[in-house]
C-alpha cells in the first residue's frame, strides 16, 4: 500500500478502515497491473490511464464505485450520476462479498469506458471494450 493510500485509510474510524482494508486487500490481488493513487482525495485504481474502480467514505458509508460498472449488468450494483458509473455501498465490513467483487473486478478489465479522454471529448464517453 502506498504512503498515500496508508494515510487515508489511518484517517478512517476503525469500522471504516476495515471495509477500506479489505477493498484494498482484493482490489489490488485482482488487478496486480493497475496503478493505484488518490485522486480527487481517494483511492482509485487505473488501467492506462483510465480509472476503473475506487472508494471514499461517506458520511454513514464506503462506497465502492465502478466507472464503467452499469455496463456489468449486476443488480447489485446501482447506477451512480449521469455516465456509466455504479456503485455498491457498505457499512460493515462483513458486507463485503468477495466473490461478487472479484466478479465485478474481472469484468471491470474487460468493460470499460474512455473516462480519461472524456474533457477532450466535450464530457462524451466512447466505449473502449
Amino acid at each position: 500500500m502506498n504512503k498515500d493510500i496508508k494515510a487515508y485509510h489511518n484517517e478512517l474510524a476503525a469500522g471504516d478502515r476495515e471495509i477500506a482494508d479489505q477493498l484494498f486487500d482484493i482490489i489490488s490481488t485482482a488487478l496486480p497491473e493497475a496503478e493505484n493513487k488518490i485522486w480527487h482525495r481517494h483511492p482509485v485504481w487505473f488501467l492506462e490511464g483510465n480509472p476503473i474502480v475506487g472508494y471514499h467514505k461517506l458520511k454513514n458509508c464506503v462506497r465502492l464505485l465502478f466507472w464503467s460498472g452499469q455496463s456489468f449488468e449486476e443488480e447489485e450494483l446501482a447506477p451512480e450520476g449521469s455516465f456509466m458509473a455504479a456503485e455498491a455501498r457498505y457499512t460493515a465490513a462483513d458486507q463485503v462479498n468477495t466473490k461478487d467483487l472479484k466478479r465485478w473486478l474481472k469484468k471491470s478489465k474487460t468493460i470499460q469506458w474512455d473516462y480519461k479522454n472524456i474533457v477532450k471529448r466535450k464530457g462524451k464517453l466512447e466505449r473502449l471494450m
